[in-house]
Parts: C-alpha cells; sequence; structure tokens
C-alpha cells in the first residue's frame, strides 16, 4: 500500500476551496453515473453489433458509471479520472472528428461540448485532486 499511497494521497488546500470540489464532484460524479447508468446494463453491448469491440465498450461503461460513483466519493480519484478522460477523448474524438458533430448543437442533436467537457473535468481532478472532503483524503491522507 505504501507504494501507491502517494498517487492518491490529496493535495494541501482550503476548506473553501474543498467544499467547491466537493460540489463539482457530487454534480460531475452524478451526472457521469445517470449517462452510465444504461451502458452498465449492457457493458459489452451498449453500442450494438457495430460499434467496437465489447472489451472497449465494456471498459467506457465501467469509467462512466464506476467513475462517476468513485468520483462522487473521492475514492481512488487518479484511477477513476484517468478512465474517464480517456473515454472522453475518444467520445470527443468520435463527434468532432469521426462523426463531424458542431461543438453545440443549436437543434439538439448530437454535439461534442459535452465529452468535451467531461474530459475537462477529468483532467482537472488528475491534476488538482479530489479536496479534503473524500475517501482519498481519509483513506491515503495529505501530502505535505
Amino acid at each position: 500500500m505504501n507504494k501507491i499511497k502517494p498517487y492518491f494521497q490529496v493535495p494541501e488546500m482550503t476548506k473553501l476551496q474543498s467544499m467547491a470540489l466537493l460540489l463539482l464532484r457530487l454534480v460531475v460524479g452524478v451526472a457521469m453515473m445517470y449517462h452510465g447508468s444504461g451502458k452498465i446494463q449492457n457493458p459489452f453491448a451498449w453500442m450494438g453489433p457495430d460499434g467496437p469491440p465489447a472489451f472497449l465498450q465494456g471498459l467506457a461503461a465501467l469509467s462512466e458509471f464506476g467513475g462517476g460513483l468513485a468520483l462522487a466519493l473521492g475514492l481512488v480519484t487518479p484511477l477513476a479520472m484517468f478512465g474517464l478522460a480517456c473515454t472522453m477523448a475518444v467520445a470527443t474524438h468520435m463527434h468532432a472528428i469521426k462523426r463531424g458533430d458542431p461543438f453545440v448543437s443549436l437543434t439538439g442533436g448530437p454535439a461534442f461540448e459535452l465529452a468535451l467537457l467531461f474530459f475537462s473535468i477529468s483532467v482537472m481532478f488528475i491534476v488538482i485532486g479530489p479536496g479534503k472532503f473524500s475517501l482519498d483524503k481519509l483513506i491515503f491522507g495529505e501530502k505535505k
């Protein structure tokens, strides 16, 4: 455990900063769980037979639902957000490059702004950490 502990320790920050991160963690975590809930019901075939390999579909479903839960709890946050960042990078690429969807659709159709937003938030949590009000802080402690 001592070898992995430094990767999950929480950087020092103020109570106000940690409260803001808690709010963001809860909102984004629940949103990701919502987005992943349908996928986790059929994790290896949620994109249908023409989608990517079943293993990759399973990883995406796990990163959205499980990563959302981990984020809300502040548990193994860098690892969970790495998985989510990878999934959202692929989603952004698929929508923006492969399908040519706009950044924001004015007609309510497909767009890539949400995938890019979740990617950006994931990177932020990898860099900043989950804050003091997290299971990571309780389990792994604070960076000095």
